[in-house]
């Protein structure tokens, strides 16, 4: 299938953008697609281990990465943008909460991830793309997500009603990013209510010298339960093709074999993948190749790379209440996990129980957590004891402990099973 769209492409002469040196051509590729949570560092990796071309990273807010830092961690061997919380204050203290922004692994993604952001204005985007440009094959525009944090500030498909708006933000990042770090930009949207307007904004978007488009196949007002519309996909590739700029599909994409079939069949370049990844990455392999991987296998391997890159825990929770079934045995024993080493324990993977210890160590997840009832039996011991004290201020130094005992942290919700918001992208 792939080589039938190479030979189409040689045979018809198709236009295309120069691709810069560092960049990469989204053509006869099957993609990874920019997911909330779902596309965190080890659900790249285990597409790529699976057969991804190249993987696109979550939408990340451009302010959100302005003011990071970037560090190399030796313990996990990626890299990270962080940023330490300052409360206002100049100077913040030694031990303030740090929140990591973004993470990648540069043996392993460096040349084949798509850094997508989600942004509502030229200058920023700039400021934000320059912090990571050195390290990714490319910028995606986010001008696709529905949901209202996205929106709400102008950004995902919010861009599609302001199209001047978002074809600023494509070239200043044309301008400014491409020849200083030598990687394409491309831009992630959505189908308007007809062709026509459709057809206006890709010839728009792919005028700002973009190297690549995908086209989610759903209006913005569509959920992923609703089926894709592919009527438009072949207009959009051939207006693509004009300006030498490639074409993705997503929406509805089962697999890498049916992502090449979709491709061949509307003209388009390749395609990317999103609900069904997010359920079982060995969708990325080739039936020739293997095809679908049994479920136990893909979680193994997930364990194993989420442990071996210190994801967070309530990512990796979240992922694999995605990829194993509900009806399962081992579905409530790993949801009801607090740590790797009770995940590990629940689904019998012996192998890995070092590995998950040493990171619960590291993370502090070994650290026993108090019920209710025994934080409530602690309070009122310490207000016996407190009682019995014959030191002065007594009851000054009671009321400001039990003032303390009874800051209790949010009430712990117990997970359920969530519904996948790949396709919200």
């Amino acid at each position: 299938m792939l080589t039938k769209i190479i030979r189409r492409t040689m045979a018809t002469e198709v236009k295309r953008v120069p691709i810069p040196r560092r960049g990469v051509d989204y053509r006869g590729k099957v993609v990874l697609a920019p997911m909330v949570r779902s596309g965190e560092l080890p659900s790249r990796l285990l597409a790529l281990k699976y057969g991804a071309d190249l993987v696109w990273g979550p939408e990340t807010v451009d302010y959100s990465m302005i003011g990071t830092s970037r560090r190399f961690d030796e313990e996990s061997k990626t890299v990270e943008w962080f940023r330490v919380s300052s409360h206002g204050q100049k100077d913040p203290p030694p031990d303030a909460k740090e929140s990591i922004i973004y993470r990648l692994h540069p043996e392993l993604e460096k040349d084949k991830l798509i850094f997508q952001i989600g942004t509502a204005d030229p200058d920023r985007a700039v400021e934000a793309a320059r912090l990571v440009a050195a390290d990714v094959a490319g910028i995606d525009v986010n001008a696709g997500c529905p949901k209202p944090f996205s929106t709400s500030g102008g950004m995902g498909a919010a861009l599609l009603q302001t199209p001047d708006k978002l074809c600023a933000i494509l070239e200043a990042l044309v301008k400014n990013i491409t020849p200083e770090y030598e990687i394409g930009i491309s831009v992630k949207i959505r189908l308007l209510d007809t062709a026509t307007e459709t057809e206006a904004l890709v010839r728009r978007l792919c005028a700002t010298g973009i190297t690549g488009l995908t086209i989610h196949c759903r209006t913005t007002p569509m959920r992923p339960r609703e089926r894709a519309i592919r009527g438009q996909l072949r207009m959009i590739a051939e207006v693509c093709h004009e300006f030498g700029v490639a074409c993705l599909v997503n929406g509805d994409v089962e697999g890498r074999d049916h992502g090449l079939q979709l491709a061949e069949e509307f003209g388009a370049d390749g395609a990317m993948i999103a609900v069904a990844a997010e359920k079982n990455p060995s969708c990325f392999r080739s039936k020739a190749d293997g095809g679908m991987a049994p479920w136990e296998e893909v979680v193994e391997e997930y364990v194993r790379t989420a442990i071996a890159v210190d994801n967070r825990f309530g990512n990796t929770k979240f992922l694999l209440s995605n990829m194993i079934p509900g009806r399962s045995k081992f579905y409530q024993p790993v949801n009801q996990s607090k740590t790797y080493k009770s995940i590990c324990e629940a689904l019998s993977l012996n192998d890995h129980l070092e590995a998950a210890i040493a990171v619960d160590k590291r993370r502090g997840l070994d650290q026993p957590l108090q019920g209710k009832a025994a934080k409530k039996a602690a309070a009122k011991a310490l207000a016996a004891a407190n009682a019995q004290s014959p030191k002065p201020e007594q009851g000054k130094d009671q009321k400001r402990k039990r003032k303390m005992s009874d800051s209790r942290p949010a009430k712990q919700v117990k997970a359920s099973e969530p519904t996948p918001v790949a396709a919200a992208l």
